[in-house]
């Protein structure tokens, strides 16, 4: 066990990552009175997070691996400013055992779980067996890593078809497929175990029983070193591409009061089990007959965890800092009870016309809707260069109503509101799933995508065409309009220029 250093309190972070998050941390530590020290490579040297920190250091260039995912280098800067703890985020080394043992041992106070504790939860296998010590339902799978195709099919026939095949290190949708039939085994076989090999040069494959048509149900859990561990509420994460997930919400439509008891309760007693401290999500399926079974869990702060602070009113990242810094929960065993429903949408560089494929390039307009009950969660700017070398999320759109239906409504005008040219993204596709029958009426499954979208939904009615037409010739004359004005005039209001006797309409 990885020895966490004694720091009464943190003083300057070093944040070891990028875009949204790294945004987001800063203006915790910035309300807090702590300083931010960020990272930044060649690419993202204007990059938001980089205007906002206190300090910025460069780690390298744009490749992850020589910068952001370069121990040595972030290490090395956080000793070089004297910074006395480190947050990862998401991504990057946030679920990465070895890097938070490194910053113990080089006296960085790691804002996480112990990496123990990521190192167990981190195997599938072993998180399973945290799991069923504390007697929480699991899914059916084979008891451990399969030693090659042959013992894969053994197990899968014992289980019954359809299967998944799933990467013991897994995580973020990496190194898993489902198999309907064994005709289909060895080709998947191999799929996934080099999969897993590329993404965490590890490919040890177990066999799970895949549930047809589940809802993908998390539970937001803190705790302290004192032994407590508080339940936050629960998200519905259902509506997926590939294992990812595009829109979150909160509370899950799908749960009565005796079913969110039961769920917060398992997932208290793994956090328990495992001897938890920090945020952390434990992760379920939920299947037709409204029975749930243990997942995952991720060590780290979720990408959507502004849903719960909604609901809640905590911050997350001021109380990653306080249960880091070793104080027990301030609210004891009763946190605050979760009021209304908040949904996000993860508003990504791709284009959904297009199989979603990634975009770069520079964002030439961006405008961020406000209002009443809208967040957004933005690592980018009007002007910025997005890079090819990272993960495609530009910005969150986060809404909170007081109910589902009105929460629903208000992501719609919100959506409606948000301006973003110069990249391809996906605004339009979260307009068309916001107002689907089958969204609006809750009736989702990790299938959604697959039972109702295609391209030719995303295509705009003539009558819409016509709209964008015309707004597009009124932008065009309004730019050719500044233009027009004398030098010293331009930025200035048309209206005063006319008030000078300069243009049409003059006062005389």
């Amino acid at each position: 066990m990885s020895r966490r250093p004694k720091i009464a309190r943190v003083r300057r972070v070093l944040i070891a990552n990028r875009g949204e998050i790294a945004v987001r941390v800063i203006r915790t530590l910035r309300e807090r009175g702590i300083t931010s020290v960020a990272v930044f490579s060649e690419p993202d040297r204007e990059a938001l997070h980089v205007l906002l920190a206190d300090e910025a250091y460069p780690i390298g260039p744009g490749p992850a691996r020589e910068s952001y995912l370069n121990p040595e280098r972030v290490l090395e800067t956080a000793r070089r400013v004297k910074a006395d703890a480190v947050h990862p985020g998401y991504g990057f080394f946030a679920e990465n055992a070895a890097f938070a043992h490194t910053c113990a041992e080089a006296g960085l106070l790691f804002i996480g779980p112990p990496a123990d504790v990521i190192a167990r939860l981190g195997d599938k296998l072993a998180a399973r067996e945290i799991a069923r010590r504390a007697e929480v339902p699991l899914i059916p799978a084979s008891p451990g890593p399969l030693a090659g195709v042959d013992e894969a099919g053994k197990a899968a026939r014992a289980i019954g078809f359809p299967v998944m095949l799933k990467a013991a290190a897994g995580g973020g949708g990496k190194g898993m497929r489902i198999v309907s039939t064994e005709a289909e085994l060895a080709a998947a076989w191999e799929l996934a175990r080099g999969e897993a090999r590329a993404a965490f040069d590890d490919d040890r494959i177990y066999v799970e029983r895949f549930i047809e048509r589940p809802r993908h149900v998390e539970a937001q859990i803190l705790a302290d070193a004192k032994g407590h561990v508080a339940f936050l509420g629960e998200r519905e994460c259902s509506v997926q591409r590939r294992h990812q997930k595009l829109l979150e919400e909160t509370p899950c439509p799908a749960f009565d009061p005796a079913t969110r008891s039961a769920f917060a309760d398992a997932a208290c007693r793994i956090a328990k089990t495992a001897g938890y401290v920090g945020v952390g999500t434990v992760e379920f399926l939920l299947d037709a007959d409204g029975h749930f079974y243990f997942l995952e869990v991720n060590t780290r702060l979720q990408v959507e965890h502004p849903v719960t602070e909604m609901v809640t009113g905590l911050d997350l990242v001021a109380e990653q800092i306080r249960v880091a810094e070793g104080d027990a929960l301030w609210f004891g065993g009763d946190p605050p009870p979760p009021r209304g429903c908040a949904i996000e949408a993860r508003i990504l560089a791709e284009d959904p016309a297009n199989h979603f494929l990634p975009s770069a390039g520079r964002i030439d307009r961006l405008r961020l809707p406000q209002g009443p009950g809208v967040r957004n969660d933005s690592g980018v700017t009007q002007g910025f260069q997005v890079p090819v070398f990272y993960d495609s999320l530009l910005s969150k759109l986060i809404v909170w109503g007081p109910d589902r239906e009105i929460a629903r409504r208000r992501l719609l005008r919100a959506l409606d509101e948000t301006v973003l040219e110069g990249v391809h993204h996906n605004l339009v596709f979260h307009r068309w799933l916001a107002a689907h029958p089958a969204f609006a009426s809750a009736r989702l499954s990790t299938r959604f995508l697959e039972e109702h979208f295609t391209a030719a939904a995303l295509e705009p009615s003539p009558e819409a065409a016509e709209v964008a037409l015309i707004a597009a010739a009124l932008h065009a004359r309004h730019e050719r309009a500044a233009v027009a004005l004398p030098a010293e005039n331009r930025g200035r209001s048309p209206w005063r220029w006319a008030e000078r006797g300069r243009g049409p309409g003059a006062r005389r």
